[in-house]
């Protein structure tokens, strides 16, 4: 199946975080909370602002970004679970060295 997001809106998929904590202890999955890094798997490539111009999106796809821990609507696609959120609710896009 092939899903689109329509208008500002782009789809993420919620990246692992470590089960780990700094100092060797292992988190249970009842006690470790949803991650806030995600990669975009389907963004728009424009959007249209209200005096009617088109911006391009600052998200692209395949960005790592971070993302409010209650941002968006989690959907489940296909067994995938992915989060469907406007590109405001993005916070950052995280840049790889």
């Amino acid at each position: 199946m092939k899903i689109r997001p329509l208008h500002d809106r782009v789809i993420v998929k919620r990246l692992e975080e470590d089960r780990t904590s700094p100092g060797g202890i292992v988190i249970p999955d009842t006690a470790a909370e949803k991650p806030i890094r995600g990669k975009d798997r389907r963004g728009r490539q424009s959007r249209i602002l209200e005096n009617g111009q088109v911006r391009p999106c600052d998200v692209k796809v395949g960005d790592k970004i971070l993302f409010g821990k209650f941002s968006g609507t989690e959907v489940k696609v296909e067994g995938e679970e992915l989060v469907v959120m406007r590109e405001e609710d993005v916070m950052a896009v995280i840049e790889s060295k």
